[in-house]
């Protein structure tokens, strides 16, 4: 286990150097510039939400901030895994709480 922990932050800095090398200092969110000692504040989000996805163009990189990343991040909860998707039938419904389930009950006792 320590060695794929090991082996995925060595895959992180080898991808994160390249696109500090590639993009300019900024979020490509927000605008916000970094530099100096705030450089650890900037990430790099995969933008297929696919780690290993890592072409040498950079073409599925981008520079987020800390906040702008998580932001991003809370839009897909689930890990999304590429080229696999979840039939409709098996989706979990958003909500469970229903607060108009009996209320055709309750207005044909009212019209009674």
């Amino acid at each position: 286990m320590a060695e794929l922990r090991r082996d995925k932050e060595l895959r992180s800095l080898t991808y994160r150097e390249r696109a500090l090398k590639m993009y300019p200092w900024i979020c490509a969110r927000c605008g916000r510039e970094f530099s100096g000692k705030k450089l650890r504040e900037l990430t790099v989000h995969h933008k297929d939400h696919n780690h290993d996805n890592n072409p040498p163009d950079g073409s599925n990189w981008e520079l987020l901030c800390l906040y702008c990343h998580d932001y991003e991040h809370t839009k897909y909860p689930e890990e999304v895994t590429p080229g696999k998707t979840t039939p409709s039938h098996q989706k979990k419904p958003s909500s469970t709480h229903q607060p108009f389930a009996a209320l055709d009950k309750l207005l044909q006792k009212n019209k009674v």
